[in-house]
């Protein structure tokens, strides 16, 4: 039998637990979210760099070592004028993205191992404003990361035709690219549970989709089953609707549209499929999110 104290008692904690969840809101999970990640980010900023590293090694790389050879398949592919320091900068752009993208999974497998996700879990938090605010703050360092791309670009000799405008619209481009990747890293992490699984399954995809798309060369310039694959590959559309935004001239190579007249052409399909793909990746994420429960990832 209860006394009157422990009645009290139970009332009082569960009015609080009523309160505390009441408390809550979408947007105030996403904030906490969004700033736990960034402060986690800040204190481990090794992979932040790691993940621009690569991309930087490869601008510099290509355009002063296969510049000049290249620059011959890119005046065949779009004309002449266009120099191979900004035909590229757009691609790196996305690679930017990519590699960005991949970090958010290990992230959160860290999260699992060391028993963060699972006390996550059983807060009131909305589970949905959580991948949000983490993808959120991923977001904001992918574009950090990607404006210094352009202003690398640029001191190397990339001309963005689009000013100002068209730097806001690249950043926009690599974004929306990287969503979807942020979604499957995510949903691989909470599918294997284990770090090294996550990185291997990660870049496994990264090299193929880059070489296979119209990141490096023209694709009339590629043999006949790249192009082939580059027809169902996001990164053909994420750097051609980026370049077309840096050229200020439709270049998109495997979309046909004349609906809306120049640049447009080459933008709208490129982030009309890129949008698709975010929108099934990232409900596939959420949907697994949702269905962990602490004992899925003890």
């Amino acid at each position: 039998m209860s006394t009157p104290n422990a009645e009290d008692a139970e009332g009082t904690t569960a009015d609080s637990r009523k309160g505390t969840s009441s408390g809550n809101t979408f947007f105030g999970d996403v904030w906490v979210n969004f700033k736990r990640w960034n402060l986690k980010a800040v204190r481990n900023p090794f992979v932040l760099v790691v993940s621009l590293v690569q991309p930087i090694i490869f601008l510099v790389l290509f355009t002063q070592v296969f510049g000049n050879v290249a620059g011959e398949a890119v005046s065949r592919g779009l004309g002449e004028g266009i120099g191979y320091e900004t035909y590229l900068v757009p691609a790196i752009t996305i690679q930017v993205a990519l590699a960005a993208a991949i970090t958010s999974g290990i992230g959160l497998v860290n999260d699992i191992e060391n028993g963060m996700f699972e006390k996550v879990l059983v807060t009131p938090m909305n589970r949905t404003a959580v991948f949000v605010g983490k993808t959120a703050s991923e977001v904001f360092r992918i574009a950090v990361q990607i404006v210094i791309i352009l202003v690398l670009g640029a001191l190397l000799g990339a001309d963005i035709a689009t000013g100002v405008l068209g730097i806001v619209g690249i950043v926009a481009v690599g974004i929306l690219f990287s969503l979807w990747f942020v979604s499957f890293s995510n949903a691989l992490a909470i599918l294997t549970r284990d770090q090294e699984s996550t990185i291997i399954g990660a870049n496994l995809l990264q090299f193929p989709l880059l070489f296979l798309s119209s990141a490096f060369l023209p694709l009339g310039e590629l043999p006949g089953w790249i192009q082939a694959f580059a027809l169902f590959n996001p990164v053909t559309y994420g750097v051609d609707a980026a370049r077309s935004i840096m050229i200020d001239r439709d270049v998109m190579t495997v979309i046909d549209v004349s609906w809306f007249g120049g640049t447009l052409d080459g933008v709208v399909p490129g982030v009309a499929v890129l949008i698709g793909i975010d929108l099934l990746l990232g409900g596939i994420a959420v949907y697994l999110l949702s269905r962990a429960s602490s004992s899925d990832v003890k």
